[in-house]
């Protein structure tokens, strides 16, 4: 789960499904001061940001800091405002001047922390969502990302022949890691089924800039990008595709449980 958009994740044992994906994940975002939204292309000291949730607060450290926290109270949340995501206008709460400033020191220019109006929704694009509902919070574009275990191994086996290094799962940047898959095989999968959680996937994950930064230090470099395009360019969709966008259709309120067995509906 990513509770800030770009910032650190956090790896769990459990998570609570929300029709809007794993509870907290994007739920709050960086923006600058006229509310467009900035992510680690743009800022990769965002990636050292950590985020904990821990006892009902929204809590932030950063090397060479001292830690931040804002409350998840309702009564916690600050003026109404709207921001910008990729082509959406939403609106967000402020969460005000203290961790604005924060960020903004560490970050080294203004910005202003936003947590989504929980009470509003921004609807996934029906053209791969379908008649599912589907709505998330300030993710790209879809409330979960999956990605196989064997993808990333097959990836990095690619990496190693052209003398490069492997890369860690955090790169990518998913909720969900699916081992037992042959790689790429995720490509495949209609539906994941784990107890009462129904996730359907829904279209390939074009990738970014945002792989190529090293999620310990910050660094960019120039990889997985130039691996992938051999072998994962997409001429529909415009880029390289690295694992799968998914929606909730079933168990919102249930737990998903990492070693958990689930059943797996291909659409071939």
């Amino acid at each position: 789960v990513y509770p800030v958009k770009s910032c650190r994740g956090i790896s769990l044992a459990q998570a609570e499904l929300t029709p809007r994906g794993l509870r907290h994940d994007r739920e709050w975002m960086v923006v600058t001061p006229d509310g467009r939204f900035l992510n680690s292309r743009e800022l990769p000291r965002l990636a050292l940001i950590a985020p904990e949730i821990a006892d009902h607060e929204l809590r932030l450290q950063a090397p060479g800091t001292s830690r931040i926290a804002v409350t998840l109270a309702d009564a916690g949340d600050g003026p109404s405002r709207e921001v910008i995501v990729w082509g959406d206008t939403v609106l967000a709460r402020d969460e005000g001047d203290a961790v604005a400033h924060w960020l903004s020191d560490f970050l080294r220019r203004s910005v202003r922390l936003v947590r989504f109006d929980r009470t509003l929704a921004r609807p996934c694009n029906p053209e791969y969502a379908g008649d599912s509902g589907a709505h998330t919070y300030f993710a790209d574009a879809y409330p979960i990302l999956v990605i196989g275990a064997a993808s990333l191994a097959d990836l990095n086996a690619r990496l190693s022949a052209r003398g490069g290094f492997a890369l860690p799962m955090n790169r990518f940047r998913p909720n969900v890691v699916l081992a037992g898959l042959p790689p790429y095989d995720e490509d495949h999968v209609a539906t994941i089924i784990a107890g009462d959680v129904v996730l359907r996937c829904v279209k390939p994950c074009t990738r970014c800039q945002v792989t190529t930064t090293d999620q310990d230090s910050g660094n960019v470099g120039i990889e997985p990008l130039r691996t992938l395009a051999g072998y994962r360019m997409s001429e529909r969709l415009g880029g390289v595709t690295f694992g799968m966008n998914a929606v909730v259709v079933g168990g919102a309120g249930a737990a998903l449980a990492a070693g958990a067995a689930v059943d797996i509906e291909y659409a071939f």
